[in-house]
């Protein structure tokens, strides 16, 4: 059993629901009465005794208390927690503040900090949380006939007929400025700068919690392997551990390198190995070898991808990529022409777009008629004691108004990192076509920590997960304490598509088992 207090910046868990489609349940009286839940009335009393039971609920935090019982459309008590707006500075007049929701555990240990960063950038984390889990009820074997509000950890209890009732890593949070509920005008020049902010923020967020002297780990996805990174070394070089103890780092389907190097190079191999899936005809297949060929994607690949790699890798081809030369959106069109529903994030996503409470269900935005989404509505905004605003899953505003200048993690920045750090695991699921898996690899194998560039051997050993009789769910292969874990039938976004996956590595990650 996991017994911890796992403060989880983390999406591995989370709280969605919305309301069906109004005319849906007009049809259909016996899914309306099904989907009509009554929000639990806890006596002002049990209130009042689980805030005195409470470690952390006192004069500093009580601002931020939620009330487990009445989170809207939510027909069970989600337990303790705090939620609301914190600045990202001690200046008194500060106006920028990041938003969070933190759940604690009932666990006894309580010296770990997780922290989950999600990344676009721009996006919240409540991204990972979309439409594979909005259908599935707290209770076991049951499913609902409509999207049902649903805490993730309850979910993973349910692995393999574990109890896991104490890991509970619940505390989310909407960043940089320009993020979900997150408040002031984006104003991030490059990543040390993002940093310096998300440090300010968590300063304020140890101290009014008490959480001085936890270990930290960090986790994230996508473009978080730019926030993550740069946020390590920043805690690393204020040399207080008493407040930042980096131990850590978790980070799926990441941005490490150009962009070239995640989409293009690897693109015409990805849709190879997956010709028959996307469906492609021969024409299109010769097109996109005929731009890889020309545009010397292929031979990059090629001359590069080797175990152990021959040297430091040259700098790519067309890293500001001409659109002659634009292989990742060819490819991207040829496949919506053939399925409409194409999802950049998991391909095999077909035909009928699913409804998402987000909004955002797979490659665009999508919200059928009579249908809200939840993080919008006034009374779920004053439950979690978020601003009353317009939230979107991904910002609109750029979070760099100027872009971000800041260099690849895989130049430098996360070879040390990982030299430093205890544990590093770098996860890919094999589905994604925003972010090719070879693009991953090939970035790593341009890295050189302890002491040697890249994986010195080919990864083959299988990956097993015990829970739920999943069995082999990919490739595992580890060098130098870094970790690398290639993952079948999972898309982008590893908590979300594969949850008992990201279960089981951040039980690794965080030492509870000794290999994956």
């Amino acid at each position: 059993m996991l017994q911890r207090l796992t403060i989880a910046i983390l999406a591995l868990t989370g709280i969605v629901s919305a309301m069906g489609p109004v005319d849906t349940i007009r049809q259909h009286p016996e899914l309306a009465k099904r989907a009509q839940f009554e929000t639990r009335n806890e006596p002002e009393s049990e209130v009042n005794e689980r805030r005195s039971k409470s470690k952390y609920y006192n004069s500093n935090t009580a601002k931020y208390w939620v009330n487990g019982n009445k989170i809207p459309d939510v027909n069970f008590d989600v337990g303790e927690s705090y939620a609301g707006l914190m600045p990202i500075s001690k200046d008194k007049n500060e106006t920028r503040q990041l938003w969070f929701w933190f759940f604690p555990t009932t666990g006894t240990v309580d010296d770990e900090l997780v922290i989950w960063l999600n990344g676009g950038p721009g996006c919240t984390v409540k991204a990972v949380l979309k439409d594979f889990y909005r259908k599935t009820d707290p209770s076991p074997g049951k499913r609902s006939p409509r999207p049902l509000p649903i805490c993730l950890h309850k979910k993973l209890t349910r692995a393999g007929n574990r109890q896991y009732g104490t890991y509970k890593p619940s505390s989310r949070i909407d960043q940089p400025v320009g993020t979900g509920f997150s408040q002031g005008v984006p104003d991030a020049t490059s990543e040390e700068d993002i940093a310096v902010k998300f440090l300010g923020f968590l300063e304020n967020f140890i101290k009014t919690f008490g959480f001085e002297n936890k270990k930290i780990y960090l986790t994230g996805e996508s473009y978080a392997g730019y926030y993550v990174t740069y946020i390590l070394d920043a805690m690393y070089n204020k040399n207080d551990t008493k407040l930042f103890d980096p131990r850590g780092l978790m980070i799926y389907n990441p941005t490490l390198s150009e962009w070239v190097v995640h989409e293009q190079i690897p693109m015409v191999p990805f849709v190879d190995y997956w010709a028959r899936l996307l469906a492609l005809n021969e024409t299109t297949m010769d097109r996109l070898h005929d731009m890889a060929d020309k545009c010397g994607y292929t031979s990059y690949l090629n001359e590069n991808m080797l175990f152990p790699p021959r040297g430091p890798l040259p700098t790519p081809p067309h890293i500001f990529t001409p659109e002659e030369c634009d292989v990742w959106r060819a490819a991207l069109r040829a496949a919506t022409l053939v399925n409409p529903c194409f999802n950049v994030y998991h391909i095999t996503t077909t035909c009928p777009i699913l409804w998402d409470v987000l909004g955002y269900p797979g490659t665009n935005h999508f919200l059928p008629e009579g249908a809200e989404i939840y993080f919008n509505r006034t009374d779920v905004q004053k439950a979690i004691n978020a601003p009353h605003m317009n939230w979107e899953e991904c910002s609109g505003d750029l979070v760099f108004p100027n872009g971000d200048p800041s260099d690849p993690p895989n130049y430098s920045l996360l070879p040390r990192l990982i030299d430093k750090l205890e544990r590093t695991v770098i996860g890919h699921g094999i589905l994604d076509f925003r972010f090719p898996i070879n693009g991953t690899l090939l970035s790593i194998q341009n890295m050189t920590w302890g002491g040697k560039q890249g994986f010195q051997t080919k990864p083959t050993e299988p990956f097993i997960v015990p829970y739920d009789s999943q069995g082999i769910m990919g490739v595992v292969h580890t060098e130098r304490k870094l970790t690398w874990v290639e993952i079948e039938w999972c898309g982008h976004m590893v908590p979300q598509y594969q949850p008992g996956v990201a279960y089981r590595q951040l039980e690794y990650l965080l030492g509870r088992i000794d290999k994956l």
